[in-house]
């Protein structure tokens, strides 16, 4: 195939995370808004130029104080920092339909490269002829890297809020006439 534009199908897709807490379990969230913008052989990621673009204000960890508090200054600063970004700068082909994306993420002002690991999961056509094609990541972070540094000791030792936070990233893509 040749490179060409995809846009993300978000009643489609996800972008959720998880992270230790009190150090005996993990809470789960996502992100329910979000865009991407997609250039690439959907069969060979190696040359994709790859944006997305989240909405902070979208967090959901069913929880609405806790999603409340993500938001403040103690973590994301949505009201000064309202989205998060990546721009990927490089793919890397790791097997067949394996790529390491290698990008600049930005939370919270700070920008830092990072890596997923992506599975292309393969192209086909919609009932209404649409060509859809679907992608998984996954990744991790560490948050004190992007200044999410707020915190508790508890008093059995260890802390509230784990420092890495995993992210699973499942895009159902719909290509974009020429």
């Amino acid at each position: 195939m040749a490179k060409s534009k995809w846009a993300v199908d978000a009643s489609h897709s996800s972008i959720d995370f998880s992270v230790r807490h009190m150090m005996i379990a993990k809470v789960k969230g996502t992100f329910h808004s979000f865009e991407a913008q997609i250039e690439a052989d959907a069969t060979d990621l190696s040359s994709a130029d790859i944006h997305f673009q989240v909405d902070i204000g979208s967090i959901d960890t069913r929880n609405t104080d806790r999603d409340a508090h993500l938001r403040s200054a103690d973590f994301f600063d949505s009201e000064k920092h309202p989205t998060m970004t990546f721009q990927s700068t490089q793919v890397t082909k790791t097997g067949d339909g394996e790529y390491a994306l290698t990008g600049d993420l930005t939370i919270r002002g700070v920008t830092r490269p990072e890596t997923f690991e992506v599975t292309f999961e393969g192209t086909g056509k919609d009932p209404w002829g649409n060509e859809k094609a679907g992608f998984s990541a996954v990744g991790s972070i560490k948050r004190a890297d992007f200044g999410l540094t707020y915190n508790a000791a508890l008093e059995t030792g260890g802390v509230l809020i784990g420092d890495e936070v995993k992210i699973s990233i499942e895009i159902e893509a719909v290509g974009q006439p020429s």
